[in-house]
């Protein structure tokens, strides 16, 4: 936080400084986990349900901690500490008062699906011309976005932070404090719905974010998401998608033979052709969105067209991997309806026989079952060959594909019968939501070979 000090963190958030000869040490990044404190930085002592984080204040000090803040003052520490009442409010109010500092523009992102791949695809396009502070990881929530925030120094010429929240409230504390100048919505999903009751609901939280936004900022949307479309709002639309009444569309979208995209993206006039490095629908729509965050900020055609082509997807998010044995989409990072669907989609335009391994989609609320089956359905009116999962979820997605589905016994199961089932040419999906650690198994698959049976 180059620039704000121990004192302006106190002004921020109405903190008391344990010892005053420090309050003009210039303050670092934000941190919460004292293994990882630096020369300069704030220790933020949270106090969770198994680790207080105010029994690490004198070792993160004796790394170099410029100061910690924190709710009460350790015996015998003479160092600098912040004392508040509350750690969590405290840290939003020092945020927020650090990003009114900034001039860059800030790109706030949110959504139900397509977060992460849209914060990566819109930091590759803006990367062609300036140099860019993104969100790492999954750092996306209030604890996220001040550590985000508390990163960009003067050598930063934009911020791409991704926001993501499961309850009313949230989005107005992260925007509060990050106040994008930009705003994209990926689109308007089935994804907490056990918070967020319902699409309109989920619309109403996502939206909370254009409270602070001024009337003249733009919000990036989904054109094709009736939700997004929609609904009224005093800033001004930046439309994308596939239908004619976008503002940036795409056309001539084709898969590629080495498992990546390529469009032809549209707007007044220009003609943008675009080969992304991944592959599916959904990194078409992010491409959109990064040329459309591009073009708002002035970036040229060859400036988009580099960027894009520099696009590298994280974790375990829709990567295609051809494993010289078959075609696999690992997709397990996480799950909902939507993004399930989107995903068979892909599949389908692989070649082989199609097998969805689907696992539980997790917080949807009391209509999950009901939202299991329909995709279950979804994959067997598309072509699916085969829908296989495990557990009481599982055999709601078998429910839906009839005769295709098979639920197994047990994960044990699933994955011992796999290189019997498996064939060579065969197209496979993993999905399923986070906490069902289905990267495991895909990354059984990936290790399956010419041994394996040919048919």
């Amino acid at each position: 936080m180059r620039g704000f000090t121990i004192s302006d963190a106190a002004a921020a958030c109405g903190g008391r400084i344990s010892c005053a000869s420090f309050e003009n040490t210039e303050l670092g990044r934000i941190v919460i986990d004292s293994r990882k404190v630096g020369p300069g930085d704030l220790f933020v002592a949270f106090k969770g349900e198994r680790v207080d984080g105010h029994a690490y204040i004198s070792s993160a000090l004796d790394k170099g901690a410029a100061c910690c803040l924190a709710e009460r003052l350790p015996e015998g520490e003479m160092r600098s500490v912040l004392l508040v009442p509350d750690v969590q409010q405290a840290l939003e109010r020092i945020a927020a008062a650090y990003r009114q500092r900034l001039t860059l523009p800030i790109v706030g992102i949110t959504g139900s699906v397509g977060k992460t791949t849209a914060k990566e695809m819109i930091s590759a396009v803006l990367s062609s011309r300036f140099s860019v502070l993104k969100t790492e990881g999954n750092l996306n929530n209030r604890i996220g976005v001040p550590i985000t925030l508390s990163r960009i120094g003067p050598e930063h010429q934009a911020a791409v932070v991704e926001m993501g929240i499961s309850g009313f409230g949230e989005m107005r504390a992260l925007a509060r404090m990050a106040r994008p100048t930009i705003g994209v919505f990926t689109v308007i999903g089935h994804a907490h719905l056990e918070f967020l009751h319902d699409l309109e609901g989920v619309l109403r939280a996502k939206t909370e974010m254009l409270e602070v936004m001024p009337d003249d900022a733009v919000i990036v949307v989904n054109g094709d998401d009736p939700w997004l479309d929609g609904f009224p709002c005093r800033q001004r639309k930046f439309r994308v998608g596939f239908g004619p009444h976008c503002d940036l569309r795409a056309e001539e979208i084709r898969m590629t033979e080495n498992g990546g995209s390529s469009c032809v993206l549209l707007y007044e006039g220009r003609r943008i052709p675009a080969t992304i490095p991944a592959f599916g629908r959904h990194v078409v729509y992010a491409a959109m969105e990064g040329a459309a965050v591009g073009i708002l900020l002035g970036l040229s055609d060859e400036e988009i067209v580099r960027g894009l082509s520099r696009f590298e997807n994280v974790g375990h998010r829709a990567s295609l991997a051809d494993t010289g044995f078959l075609h696999l989409i690992d997709d397990s990072y996480n799950a909902n309806p939507d993004s399930t669907k989107c995903g068979i989609d892909s599949l389908m335009e692989l070649p082989g026989r199609h097998i969805c391994i689907l696992g539980d989609m997790l917080e949807l609320g009391e209509r999950s079952p009901e939202m299991h089956e329909e995709v279950g359905r979804y994959a067997a009116e598309k072509g699916a060959d085969a829908v296989w999962s495990y557990g009481a979820l599982g055999e709601a997605f078998c429910r839906g594909a009839g005769e295709k589905g098979h639920v197994f016994a047990s994960r044990e199961e699933l994955l011992s019968r796999l290189p019997l089932l498996l064939r060579r040419g065969d197209s496979v999906l993993v999905k399923a939501s986070k906490g069902m650690r289905f990267w495991e198994i895909a990354d059984a698959i990936r290790e399956l070979n010419a041994g394996a049976p040919h048919d």
